[in-house]
């Protein structure tokens, strides 16, 4: 197994917010091991935009800083760090004064035929106004492309509103609407696995699958950002982006050609076929729940500062998709924090064999599971019964032929941030990775309903030991359906 590294076209890059954390923690690191990685052009230009009335100078330091804290120090060769540092550039600007344009259109128009990437590392109540201030200058031509995180919107009105307003500037074609899980290698690997090797696609369907599930478990709480997870919560956090994400790439059916559009037109289709959760469906097929206090660690309530909090930090979720192909099949979701440990993973749990020859043998057969890791470790298992070696009878046990990708690709391989592998998408011009405007709306259009039950209840959510596997009623609601949760073990 082999990496290539290829060039993307000379490009200028705007981050607005480019003193804030996500820059300091993710735009930044991951720019600076693409350039190390020769992957951008000498031309290429890296500017911060903020309120902060920094000199290049200053930003420059701000960058250093940044590398410094979130890069090993083996990768920051002293050329390396000084060839990125030469790039960088920064302007002051209020974004909602329109006399803040100016310099910047006549800056990026030193070298207008370059790719233009406008990164809004923002609150999402900026979008519309960054979106407009760029179009009053006309920086929103056919090489100009606008890069907006989450949340994309609270709701499904939400939603709708701010694809309205970034829309209104931008062409849907120019909107990049990024879910870093997507970038993840494991993720795209997903798609190899199903469209490029003809074992698996026979098996992909209610005939050979029994159920699905989707795990993001991370170990930490919400510490200091208690008084924003309290108006988001699990649902609006990961289940209506990521872990959505993650379950139409699973499901969804081939592409006629692998574009953006082709692959998003078939996630769409996943999205319409989710049977509709509403009322007592909602309530009996979903968990939400918060964690508790354990040692010297607070319970969410605690750092919330709220104890009335209604807010989730955990959900389980049996979702079914009312298709040919999956009728029957369940996929279950989860995700919390404060859990045992910290994985994301898809697991694909085959049917038993229709006869099984070996019922002589006492030990149980397990069933087939393929196991997709995105972190850590991020790679492929699947799981399958051998016979023990030996003279000793014939006894049967599970086996899983692993590929870690890690391992494939030699000691000094890093698996890179999956930020690295989307800012380069966006220069080279592919949404492949990226939500488009419906089917974030469509997202919406499924949890919004799960939400509302909860809230017609006024109950609180359960509660969970931090440091498990989270609430009791999660495993009931496997139970029932005579399933189980594949444990949380890295």
């Amino acid at each position: 197994m082999t990496s290539k590294v290829i060039p993307v076209p000379p490009f200028d890059m705007v981050i607005f917010g480019a003193t804030g954390d996500l820059s300091q923690r993710k735009l930044l690191p991951a720019l600076f091991r693409r350039d190390a990685s020769k992957q951008i052009p000498d031309a290429a230009r890296i500017i911060g935009l903020s309120r902060l009335d920094y000199n290049q100078e200053q930003f420059r330091q701000f960058a250093l800083d940044a590398l410094n804290k979130f890069i090993p120090a083996a990768e920051l060769k002293p050329e390396l760090v000084e060839r990125f540092l030469k790039r960088l550039d920064h302007l002051h600007n209020d974004v909602t004064k329109p006399e803040g344009w100016q310099p910047l259109r006549d800056l990026l128009n030193e070298h207008p035929e370059r790719i233009r990437m406008y990164y809004l590392s923002v609150g999402p109540a900026l979008f519309g106004t960054i979106a407009k201030g760029l179009a009053s200058v006309g920086l929103n031509g056919a090489n100009d492309r606008l890069v907006v995180e989450k949340p994309l919107g609270h709701d499904l009105a939400s939603a709708q509103e701010l694809n309205r307003q970034i829309t209104t500037s931008f062409e849907e074609r120019c909107i990049y609407r990024i879910d870093h899980y997507l970038g993840k290698e494991t993720v795209q690997n997903l798609m190899a696995l199903r469209f490029a090797n003809a074992l698996f696609e026979p098996l992909w369907n209610a005939n050979a699958v029994d159920h699905v599930q989707i795990t993001a478990a991370e170990t930490i709480g919400v510490g200091s950002r208690g008084g924003y997870y309290d108006t988001s919560g699990a649902m609006r956090d990961m289940v209506q982006n990521h872990l959505i994400q993650l379950l139409c790439l699973m499901a969804m059916e081939a592409p006629y050609a692998f574009n953006a559009d082709a692959v998003r037109d078939e996630k769409l289709k996943v999205l319409r076929s989710l049977r509709p959760l509403k009322g007592h469906d909602a309530l009996r097929n979903t968990v939400r729940a918060q964690y508790l206090a354990r040692s010297n660690e607070p319970s969410y309530v605690e750092e919330a500062g709220n104890p009335n909090s209604h807010t989730e930090t955990y959900v389980a979720i049996k979702a079914e998709i009312d298709n040919w192909r999956w009728s029957g099949v369940p996929f279950y979701l989860r995700t919390g924090k404060r859990l045992r440990s910290r994985l994301t993973e898809i697991v694909v749990t085959f049917k038993e064999p229709s006869h099984c020859v070996f019922s002589n043998i006492h030990a149980p057969l397990q069933p087939n599971k393929l196991v997709i890791r995105l972190q850590p470790d991020e790679g492929l298992q699947l799981h399958i019964m051998t016979k023990d070696p030996g003279p000793g009878g014939f006894r049967m046990h599970p086996t899983a032929l692993d590929m870690t990708f890690a391992e494939g690709l030699g000691p000094d391989w890093r698996m890179p941030d999956a930020y690295e592998r989307l800012l380069m998408d966006v220069v080279r011009g592919d949404q492949t990775l990226f939500m488009r405007g419906d089917e974030v709306e469509a997202a919406w259009r499924w949890i919004d309903p799960i939400i509302g039950a909860w809230e017609d209840t006024g109950a609180k959510p359960d509660t969970y030991e931090s440091g498990s596997e989270g609430p009791i009623a999660s495993l009931e609601l496997m139970a029932r359906d005579g399933r189980r949760w594949r444990e949380m073990v890295v």
